[in-house]
């Protein structure tokens, strides 16, 4: 049975803006104001490993050449880049943003099919692609459990979902170091190094999701509702988390 209530990654966040409703537009028009600087943010604040890691992360969910991936909320291609150096095929990776600035930038970069789009309504067929992938933007989407089951729609039988995000730690001290470095050194880095006072909301923003997002278990819980076998998530240090699912059937050859 499909769940009835919606289930919201954080709670409403009125430092940013001031109801439900106003969430999407606030989100997509951040995003757009920081889509130039997005990359040099991401590398800060990885210190250089989140290619790395994102490869790692698809390579260990099953893709390999001849898959077609769907990446959702592409933003400016971090994932959809890791994915078409394994895929190979530039018409086999296919990204999605609601962003007209991020989806700008990705184009500049990237020689890759792109769509304009809401991730609680993918503007695809069914059965379309063999892996859905999303790079840290659950906490964005307005229900995950309407979000889920559009990946499980476009997948086919066999297709793989993944998740990469972030979470608290769990232990007290690990959570207030990480507080500290994505809450207050990251926002005020990503100011000094862009000059764009937008940039530091953006990942003063980024931290506060992840600090209000549901626990990783509903989360998992919520992918299962949707219809996904075999689902989990693998955890790294405590802080990364790849979430993944599986759609019934045998996969296609």
């Amino acid at each position: 049975m499909r769940p009835e209530k919606p289930l919201e990654p954080h709670p409403t966040l009125p430092d940013y803006y001031p109801d439900l409703a106003q969430r999407p537009a606030f989100v997509r028009g951040l995003f757009d104001r920081t889509a130039r600087h997005y990359d040099r943010i991401c590398q800060l604040m990885s210190f250089g490993s989140g290619n790395w890691y994102r490869r790692r992360a698809l390579e260990r969910a099953g893709l390999r050449p001849g898959m077609t991936v769907l990446d959702v909320a592409t933003g400016t291609g971090l994932v959809a880049r890791q994915a078409l150096a394994i895929a190979g095929d530039p018409q086999a990776v296919i990204g999605l943003d609601v962003s007209a600035g991020m989806l700008a930038e990705v184009k500049r970069l990237l020689n890759i099919p792109l769509m304009q789009g809401l991730m609680e309504q993918l503007p695809v067929a069914d059965a379309c692609c063999d892996m859905v992938s999303m790079g840290y933007a659950l906490r964005h989407v307005a229900d995950l459990n309407t979000t889920f089951r559009e990946f499980h729609r476009a997948l086919r039988p066999g297709g793989v979902l993944l998740i990469l995000e972030i979470a608290r730690p769990a232990t007290p001290l690990k959570r207030g170091v990480i507080k500290f470095y994505m809450g207050r050194v990251i926002p005020l880095l990503s100011r000094l190094t862009t000059g764009q006072q937008d940039t530091q909301t953006l990942m003063r923003y980024y931290w506060d999701t992840i600090e209000n997002c549901v626990p990783p278990d509903a989360i998992i819980q919520a992918i299962r509702d949707a219809g996904f076998a075999d689902a989990g998530c693998d955890v790294e240090f405590d802080l990364f988390r790849a979430y993944f699912g599986r759609k019934a059937g045998a996969a296609q050859s």
